[in-house]
């Protein structure tokens, strides 16, 4: 087993404490501290074409970005995870796949051509698309690595996320001229992504209401990426998706959401989701200030160049 693999008492006393840190954003979160993690580059990796080949090599890859935070100690909980891209769902449901260069497979094409059609689309079944690979790689690297490696959750996006990703930017007019064949799609997909975390924990092992995801430990069972909630208003957030995203929240038992849009109004719109235990978003575009928005328990996090002195780090430090 590789020298990184090794874990020591004293290195698994420092892995408890950290969980121990990580759970106080939601269960204390008066007394609770920030968690910095330290962006470590690592060079010589192999390439994305490498890594989708062979899944040892994806897994040396996943725990070389690991070892330098093992090895400086910083609050990075160790976690691995199967990385397909973004298109993983809508790959799923019939959606090709384009390989970039060096780069993680995106959609290459749409494949609801009307959104009536929506309603003769079936549920994939969870070894459709890419997913059936996954599994297999998933319960190798399992059988390969000790307990105190978690699992991050294959990318399952969000229900308007792999909704766009099938069904193009016609779905934006569609809100508009068949918004009942909009929220067909909608509930297929969140049925779909509630067979996938099932059936992820069911492989991966572990669970317990807390997941790993962007090298945090956070509470809920799964994260939802809302990347493309920009390209709407937030009363369609509100009207059309809001109420996907909540039943798959409730589903799960709670969760986060990832938001790498522009728009900040419909930042306020995910504080309303029940269930919701963290949120992230880029602090270098909307106001850090949304920390006092949000309800007690959200564990907020943003990846930020927090030096010395920085204004965001001492308020967060001061409380």
């Amino acid at each position: 087993m590789s020298v990184r693999l090794r874990m020591d008492p004293r290195g698994r006393a420092r892995l408890a404490d950290l969980d121990a840190c990580y759970r106080r954003l939601s269960e204390d979160p008066e007394g609770c501290l920030p968690m910095i993690i330290i962006s470590t580059p690592v060079d010589g990796l192999p390439t994305w074409e490498q890594r989708l080949a062979d899944p040892r090599v994806m897994l040396e890859a996943e725990l070389a970005a690991l070892e330098p935070h093992l090895e400086m100690g910083d609050d990075r909980a160790p976690s691995v995870r199967i990385e397909y891209g973004t298109a993983q769902v809508a790959a799923a449901f019939g959606c090709a796949m384009f390989q970039p260069e060096n780069n993680l497979p995106c959609a290459g094409s749409h494949p609801l051509a009307r959104a009536a059609d929506a309603f003769d689309m079936p549920v994939p079944d969870v070894e459709a698309g890419w997913y059936a690979r996954a599994w297999e790689w998933m319960a190798e690297w399992r059988s390969a690595l000790p307990d105190w490696i978690r699992f991050d959750l294959p990318d399952i996006q969000s229900p308007f996320n792999s909704a766009h990703l099938i069904r193009g930017n016609d779905i934006l007019t569609d809100f508009y001229d068949e918004p009942a064949a909009v929220e067909r799609l909608l509930d297929l997909v969140t049925d779909f992504m509630l067979k996938i975390v099932e059936k992820a924990w069911a492989v991966a092992g572990g669970d317990g209401g807390w997941l790993t995801d962007w090298g945090g430990l956070w509470n809920g069972r799964a994260r939802i990426s809302n990347c493309s909630m920009h390209m709407i208003s937030p009363d369609f957030y509100r009207r059309f998706v809001l109420p996907h995203d909540a039943r798959f929240l409730r589903s799960v038992g709670g969760g986060r959401v990832h938001y790498c849009g522009t728009h900040p109004e419909v930042i306020a719109e995910y504080c309303r989701l029940p269930m919701l235990t963290g949120l992230d978003y880029d602090w270098s575009i909307h106001d850090p200030g949304l920390v006092d928005r949000c309800p007690p328990g959200v564990a907020l996090t943003s990846t930020l160049p927090l030096e010395q002195g920085s204004p965001i780090l001492e308020g967060m430090l001061a409380g």
